[in-house]
């Protein structure tokens, strides 16, 4: 028999709310300047795709 886990709102909220504000700051800096703004658009952006990898990973080795 499996049981079920309970959590919060904020764990479940947690991690979603970071990914979006990452992505919001990568948009607005790669928006905003060329340079050191791009690699912050570029590690804001990238924070979300690297996010859903770990997720496929986690979930297939489950």
């Amino acid at each position: 028999m499996i049981k079920a886990r309970h959590f919060g709102l904020a764990a479940i909220f947690a991690v979603p709310a970071v990914v979006a504000v990452l992505s919001l700051i990568g948009l607005v800096a790669a928006l905003i300047g060329d340079g050191v703004w791009n690699a912050i658009g570029w590690l804001g952006l990238g924070a979300s795709v690297a996010v859903l990898v770990w997720a496929l990973i986690v979930r297939r080795h489950r």
